[in-house]
């Protein structure tokens, strides 16, 4: 076949893939006869549910996997993309869910290392400017000689996007990367994905958030299990008919029910009292922070990340060393107490960092599923593990929260990353915890997942569970929470009760501007 795009394509097509096929070794047809066109100077939406086949398109276009079948050109030239060093010099920068950014060397040097071609890989003074010129055009703040774990999620995403603007990428695929963003943050992304589409450059947004979709691309593409189901404009659909496309079937317009309680007849779970806690790099990050939460209650915390929440949840799940101050669960002191005591305490924790504080990618899913109940009866006599025991405890969590696995078997680092989320979140709300930590809960997950999540919220809540639910989703924050403490430059700005809710002051607070 010609190395030339059939002439029957236009020339402004910049990306075009045909009939990609991927089957996995466990029989999960990830993509089934996949294809695609991405036009010059367009933001290409690819909506769906988890477990759609999106991440594993933009792997295959990454040079990440490799297709069983199908083609790829690249500016009207047919290519074989066999490695993410091909991909970059054909102009195709990937930000990928899950980042590769290493941890322990800073932001330039992640960078430089990115440039391997660029000529002056190792000379960082010339790769600063280089950061400096983009990091202007996006209106970042960071700074470059920060080590990357020290930065929160948001940074880092942006750090990734730097990474690949840097290497002169003309394609540039975004998977999941507004959901660690507030909508703040969200509208000011979406300003940078506007001037780089001014400037020509050709982005696909793969995504599950229909109104995002709607609002910011060209073109919008709907996958649902592994195929192309339809390709329109914004001006074409509607949220309704979108998520009907996504899931195939008519969504449950049952709205969820809220109603406000008096915190005065409730017990208090959990009350942080002038608690400071040092960063990384031994700054105060959390100053002099006090409240309380309650037995059936959600209380949220709003904030742009980087303002203390990492630092503040490090110190409550007993992975961070105050300052000072005391954490008191149901009347003892567990400041400095390891997550294990405070797990026997009735502490459950839906991390940020899925990958890094979640899971254990090279262990099973049914593995997974019991990391912190292993020594526990039916699953083990403390000495012999139960397998069919576990077993079918992991039957029973894929069932009840929707985890698109073949079987509990799975290695997880073969799921999706909103597979990996409802895993997550599965095995934190399958115990009898009486505190819930949610950090970000549901990050990467779809609609139907999200609105089960939520409601498992709700339900928790009804029989007495306290949830503290760090978010930057405020819309998520509005929805579920009896109050909302506001949270910027380590301290907490103002508490909101349900009937206060502004979301334009809770907006301005977040930045730091003080209102009425």
């Amino acid at each position: 076949m010609s190395s030339q795009i059939p002439s029957f394509f236009s020339n402004d097509i910049v990306l075009h893939v045909e009939g990609i096929r991927k089957v996995y070794p466990n029989g999960v047809i990830a993509n089934d006869n996949v294809t695609l066109s991405v036009l010059k100077g367009e933001i290409h939406a690819i909506l769906g549910e988890n477990g759609a086949g999106k991440t594993t398109l933009v792997n295959i276009i990454a040079g990440c996997i490799k297709p069983d079948a199908g083609e790829i050109y690249v500016n009207g030239k047919k290519v074989k993309i066999d490695n993410p060093r091909t991909a970059i010099k054909l102009g195709i920068g990937v930000v990928h869910q899950h980042f590769i950014l290493i941890p322990t060397l800073t932001v330039i040097e992640n960078i430089a290392l990115s440039l391997n071609n660029s000529g002056f890989r190792l000379n960082l003074s010339k790769v600063k400017e280089r950061i400096i010129q983009l990091s202007n055009l996006l209106n970042l703040k960071i700074d470059f000689n920060t080590k990357v774990e020290e930065l929160p999620v948001g940074l880092k995403q942006k750090v990734e996007i730097l990474r690949v603007l840097c290497q002169n990428a003309n394609i540039l695929i975004l998977d999941e990367p507004t959901s660690v963003l507030t909508p703040i943050e969200v509208e000011e992304f979406f300003r940078i994905l506007r001037n780089l589409k001014e400037k020509g450059c050709s982005i696909i947004l793969i995504t599950h958030k229909v109104k995002e979709a709607l609002s910011i691309s060209d073109r919008i593409t709907i996958m649902r299990k592994g195929r192309i189901i339809k390709t329109l404009t914004p001006k074409e659909t509607n949220e309704e008919e979108l998520s009907l496309l996504i899931i195939g079937e008519k969504q449950n317009s049952e709205s969820i029910s809220f109603t406000n309680e008096n915190n005065n007849t409730k017990k208090i779970l959990l009350s942080v009292n002038n608690l400071n806690v040092r960063g990384d790099r031994g700054e105060l990050s959390v100053k002099n922070v006090s409240f309380s939460l309650y037995s059936g209650e959600i209380l949220g915390i709003a904030g742009i990340a980087g303002n203390g929440q990492k630092e503040l949840v490090e110190a409550l799940t007993g992975l961070r060393k105050p300052e000072s101050g005391t954490i008191i669960i149901m009347d003892e002191n567990v400041v400095n107490k390891k997550p294990k005591f405070l797990i026997k305490k009735g502490m459950a924790y839906i991390p940020e960092d899925r990958i890094g504080r979640g899971v254990v990618l090279t262990m099973s899913l049914a593995e997974n599923a019991i990391l912190k109940r292993f020594e526990e009866s039916p699953f083990s006599n403390k000495t012999i593990m139960n397998k069919n025991s576990i077993m079918n405890y992991a039957h029973e969590l894929i069932k009840k929260f929707g985890i698109i696995a073949p079987n509990p078997n799975i290695e997880v680092s073969n799921l999706s990353g909103g597979n990996i989320q409802r895993l997550i979140v599965a095995r934190e709300l399958s115990y009898n915890a009486k505190i819930l930590i949610a950090e970000n809960p549901t990050a990467g997950l779809d609609v139907r997942a999200t609105d089960f999540t939520h409601r498992i919220f709700l339900d928790l809540k009804s029989k007495g569970v306290g949830i503290l639910l760090i978010s930057a989703d405020l819309d998520e924050l509005l929805k579920l929470s009896d109050r909302i403490l506001v949270m910027y430059n380590g301290k907490i700005m103002k508490e909101f009760n349900r009937n206060e809710y502004d979301i334009y002051k809770i907006a301005k607070l977040m930045l730091g501007i003080e209102v009425n």
